[in-house]
């Protein structure tokens, strides 16, 4: 198949010289080294699906602030805000 591509001047210097030290032509050193790319590519991994620990309650308990981590923390270690 014949397509156009638009290459740095630079990046098509080096391949024009790599085919004329291997005794190839550009074409197939655009092909080898696209094919070399796409093997290399990684097919994404399905992640198991995560599944937050919930219990049983009677909800949000009076005076509780979730925006207030210290005094959180305080209740979550039983000292209910008492220093």
């Amino acid at each position: 198949m014949r397509t156009t591509i638009r290459l740095d001047d630079q990046l098509l210097t080096e391949a024009k010289r790599l085919a004329a030290e291997k005794g190839t032509t550009l074409t197939a050193i655009i092909e080898d080294s696209l094919r070399e790319r796409l093997a290399r590519r990684v097919t994404p991994r399905r992640r198991a699906k995560f599944r937050f620990p919930t219990f049983k309650g009677d909800g949000l308990q009076p005076g509780v602030d979730l925006d207030d981590s210290a005094s959180l923390l305080d209740r979550m270690e039983g000292r209910d805000g008492i220093d």
